[in-house]
């Protein structure tokens, strides 16, 4: 993937999505001692980047003159509900594996859009190869939420738009799941200019990446229990992305779930922003002093703002 594909991708999704606004962050902006701007992708389509790697996927594929007869996905929710989406605009039937405990808002976001729901899996790791089984079982064409070129350039498209509103921006914080949101950001951020700092943020109970860079390798870990369910999980062994953060990001910190919750209360409170937990990471690593940007120019991805009522109402009551 180069920026000739994220520019390609930047066209194909722009009647379908939403340039989302950078906004300042004057609470954030104090606690790091720098001048902190948030890339809300909470108000994209579908409530999450992954609108912008599900509408590049599907519409490439329709392009390239084999349209797929039917695709299959694996999702903590935000993905299979944007390939949901897209899916129904382009009608190609859908079928998405979640795990079982997916929250409620994004599974039944996925079945609004008329996918086929298999919220079966015991984590996503599970849902994942039960979606690859399937796959070969039927012909149905695999779309990973993160080791896909088209999903990986879609991402991507975030930061053309950080480099317009925002050329000074010296470094961008970035949350890491299966890693295709910061293969794309972090292409394109240091193709525009490579003294970006490009750091990413996972989750202290799921840290996969921040472990197999220290190995040398991609490494397998044991996710435990996260506020950040869309950062939870194994990646693919063989993920493409993988050599994308080798390659391009400078450093991966990881934030505590103590953090998690007082960045997710902080952005109501402060910001009047719903975000999940995926979304509140680069704000938890701030709080958490995970990372020091004293005096930069910092802009942090909130990726996502789909998080169950009842879930979020929990956790502002117990801060």
């Amino acid at each position: 993937m180069n920026l000739v594909d994220v520019l390609r991708a930047r066209k194909r999704i722009a009647p379908y999505l939403r340039r989302t606004p950078l906004v300042a962050s004057r609470w954030l902006s104090d606690v790091a001692s720098a001048t902190v701007s948030l890339k809300l992708e909470s108000l994209q389509l579908s409530n999450a980047f992954k609108a912008r790697g599900a509408f590049n996927a599907v519409i490439a594929r329709l392009e390239r003159g084999h349209p797929p007869a039917r695709v299959v996905t694996a999702s903590a929710g935000n993905h299979g509900r944007a390939l949901a989406a897209a899916a129904e605009m382009f009608h190609v039937p859908v079928v998405v594996f979640t795990p079982v405990d997916a929250p409620q808002s994004k599974l039944a976001a996925i079945l609004g859009h008329g996918a086929e729901l298999r919220a079966e899996g015991r984590d996503y790791d599970a849902a994942e190869r039960l979606a690859k089984a399937f796959a070969a079982e039927t012909g149905a064409e695999f779309i990973s939420p993160y080791n896909d070129a088209d999903v990986i350039a879609g991402a991507a498209t975030i930061w053309l738009e950080i480099a317009e509103d925002a050329a000074a921006t010296d470094t961008v914080i970035v949350p890491i799941g299966g890693g295709g949101l910061i293969s794309g950001v972090a292409a394109a951020a240091k193709a525009i200019d490579s003294t970006i700092a490009v750091i990413g943020v996972e989750v202290e109970a799921s840290c996969p990446f921040q472990t197999s860079m220290r190995a040398g390798r991609l490494v397998t870990i044991v996710p435990g229990p996260t506020l950040a369910d869309g950062l939870a999980g194994n990646p693919d062994p063989g993920t493409i992305t993988f050599s994308f953060i080798q390659s391009l990001v400078d450093r991966i910190v990881t934030v505590s779930e103590t953090d998690l919750s007082a960045a997710m209360v902080g952005l109501v409170e402060s910001e009047h922003l719903v975000a999940e937990g995926a979304g509140a990471a680069g704000g938890a690593a701030l709080i958490g002093r995970r990372v020091d940007v004293t005096g930069g120019r910092v802009v942090i991805i909130v990726s996502g703002a789909n998080i169950d009522a009842v879930r979020l109402a929990s956790i502002l009551s117990k801060n």
